[in-house]
């Protein structure tokens, strides 16, 4: 009696592991950023803003051969949007849904984050930057995604939501090679 319960116990706490090393197998793992969010990746896109009046725009967006737009030097690579209100109103409360492909494997991962802090007066325009840096306009990143393992090309697809106005959309794409590293 006592041998088979011990058996049991034995099996019983080997499948456990089995299952545990299953998850975690299939799980991305991110560690705390900078900013302590982890950004994971999402199933589908939340944004469900249907508003026409335009005034939200993506005026440039980049992943590779980054510049700042202030001093004009090269920056690290990560994903830089600069984004323009065109209109006579302010905008607050705007959300991101961004989604990258392989374009040899097919592999696409989507990511959505409210833009926390970000607000525009009318006719402003300002650079938001996906880096894992604290500070206005920096926001996290998933330093484990396709845009950082892959070494294929990886096309973006940006959208960038305002209450009230239309989505600004946008693309990018990050050349073949190695996977592109945070810097």
């Amino acid at each position: 009696m006592k041998k088979s319960i011990i058996a049991i116990i034995t099996i019983a706490v080997a499948i456990a592991g089995l299952i545990i090393w299953q998850v975690e197998k299939s799980v991305t793992k991110v560690p705390a950023s900078t900013s302590s969010v982890q950004v994971l990746p999402v199933e589908s896109n939340p944004i469900k803003n249907t508003a026409e009046q335009p005034g939200l725009a993506i005026t440039a967006a980049n992943v590779e051969d980054n510049v700042d737009p202030a001093t004009k030097q090269p920056i690290p690579d990560r994903l830089q949007i600069s984004l323009q209100n065109k209109s006579t109103q302010p905008m607050s409360n705007l959300e991101i849904y961004y989604q990258m492909k392989d374009t040899k494997t097919g592999r696409v991962e989507g990511y959505y984050q409210k833009l926390t802090g970000l607000q525009f007066a009318a006719n402003e325009t300002k650079t938001i930057y996906f880096d894992d840096q604290t500070g206005s306009g920096h926001y996290p990143e998933n330093k484990y995604s396709l845009y950082r393992s892959s070494q294929n090309q990886v096309d973006f697809t940006i959208q960038v939501s305002a209450p009230g106005f239309k989505i600004a959309t946008g693309t990018a794409k990050k050349s073949a090679g190695t996977g592109e590293t945070a810097g």
